[in-house]
């Protein structure tokens, strides 16, 4: 006879849905919670049911929002000329703390990894190449993420867009700003030697 699954057991198995989370680490989140904070528990499980039922992608840049635009494809204050690609919000989010760029975006949800099995269709290219020649995007910033798959994603985009006779432009890498040369992998210095810049 099969063994019934527990709450407990069923709470353990969702928190091991999230990102780095192994099996003991989401036992002890399940313990902690019932344990040690129960209203903690029912306001997380609140907070996702709410969010789940109300977040959804914006209609233009692709990023989480609960309207059907976000708040910067509707602000005013953006430079619409400019258009930066990333793989995620979390991505966007970084740019934005930054405070340099203020142009808008196109949220991809993921990257080009054919091995995975994701193409094309699934990271939203057909809306992308619909957003960024709408004759008003002047160049295309691609800031997916230095990986093989980001690097291969670029790539991609950026001979699609080329085609189109859209302005591209790749974010820089290098050296951190504060970073040791003698810390610094030697892959990250030849780039910062290749992609160097006149002072």
């Amino acid at each position: 006879m099969p063994k019934s699954t527990s709450s407990l057991d069923t709470l353990t198995e969702a928190l091991r849905r999230l990102p780095g989370v192994g099996p003991k680490s989401a036992q002890r989140m399940a313990y902690h919670l019932l344990q040690h904070d129960r209203d903690g528990a029912q306001q997380l499980g609140r907070a996702l049911t709410e969010a789940v039922q109300h977040v959804r992608h914006c209609q233009r840049c692709n990023t989480f929002t609960e309207n059907e635009i976000c708040d910067t494809c509707s602000s005013n204050e953006r430079d619409a000329t400019l258009l930066c690609v990333v793989e995620t919000p979390a991505d966007q989010l970084m740019i934005e703390q930054t405070l340099t760029y203020k142009g808008l975006y196109f949220v991809l949800m993921g990257r080009l990894s054919p091995l995975d099995g994701i193409g094309p269709r699934d990271i939203h290219l057909d809306r992308l190449l619909e957003r960024a020649a709408d004759g008003v995007v002047q160049e295309v910033v691609l800031a997916t993420n230095f990986t093989s798959e980001g690097e291969a994603t670029a790539h991609y985009i950026g001979e699609m867009l080329k085609a189109r006779g859209l302005k591209v432009s790749r974010l820089a890498r290098g050296v951190p700003v504060g970073g040791e040369l003698e810390y610094v992998d030697a892959g990250t210095i030849a780039r910062a030697m290749l992609d160097r810049r006149a002072t």
